[in-house]
């Protein structure tokens, strides 16, 4: 089985009748007019690929439904809002992914809708699965400046520069690390407040190694290597428990090339 993903992009400007549904579908469509909402929709779907075609779906097929049925509800409950001056938050975001999901499931043939992503900015998104509808996945970038270097003292030197290469540095080498921090949350459970989930994610990880020396400065590595696995798990321990709502994933990037996930 093949996993698909398209990403859709789309502008809404809330106080005019209509949008220009413009021609460049790399930077969105609708074009919105002037200050637009911008929004970036990713539909994955989940199937087996064709064996004339070489597709589980034509993408032009996903930009077509996600345009006709999913862009209307987005741009009515938009435009409603925002004329009455009332606040759109995560609560109805989730309701707008699900009512987008039902919209989307029985769209694409023999190929099942597995996920819809919502990007809220360059750093933050939400999803649904299309498992568990009721179930909202928040998360939310950050970064930090550390050093650390690889080595293992029961290998011989020469062992260790063929194991780790550059990254054995005597002295040491920096990243400029991103990690990404995923909660769950029931739909319908009461809004997440962004500025109390920020706060306790810079202060139980990111203070802990920002512009520190990872070998040396954080006790765990110690006697382990702060590679990109262990420091994704090392996070997951500073971060579970410290939330109202369930901690889902840790994703850290060491460069834009190579990245670790850990689930717990």
């Amino acid at each position: 089985m093949h996993k698909l993903a398209r990403r859709v992009r789309f502008s809404i400007n809330p106080f005019l009748p209509e949008d220009s549904l413009g021609f460049n579908s790399f930077a969105s469509k609708p074009a919105g007019e002037g200050l637009a909402i911008f929004f970036e929709l990713t539909v994955e779907l989940a199937g087996e690929v064709n064996f004339a075609t070489g597709f589980v779906v034509n993408v032009t097929d996903i930009d077509k439904a996600v345009r006709e049925l999913v862009v209307p509800i987005f741009t009515k409950q938009v435009r409603r809002d925002f004329r009455a001056g009332k606040h759109i938050g995560l609560l109805a975001l989730a309701e707008l992914l699900q009512s987008a999901g039902r919209k989307l499931s029985n769209q694409f043939g023999a190929a099942n809708l597995s996920s819809l992503s919502l990007k809220l900015n360059p750093f933050r998104q939400i999803k649904i699965d299309s498992e568990d509808l009721k179930m909202l996945y928040f998360s939310e970038k950050f970064e930090f400046a550390a050093t650390h270097k690889l080595w293992n003292e029961d290998f011989s030197d020469e062992r260790n520069f063929e194991v780790f290469g550059k990254c054995a540095n005597p002295t040491g080498h920096g990243h400029n690390y991103i990690v990404e921090v995923t909660i769950k949350k029931p739909t319908k459970q009461n809004r997440l407040c962004i500025g109390d989930f920020e706060k306790v994610v810079d202060e139980e990880l990111i203070k802990a190694v920002d512009h520190k020396n990872l070998n040396v400065d954080i006790d765990e590595f110690s006697k382990s290597n702060p590679t990109v696995e262990n420091i994704a798990a090392f996070a997951w321990n500073r971060l579970v428990g410290k939330f109202a709502d369930a901690l889902h994933c840790i994703t850290v990037w060491e460069t834009d090339r190579t990245y670790c996930s850990y689930y717990g």
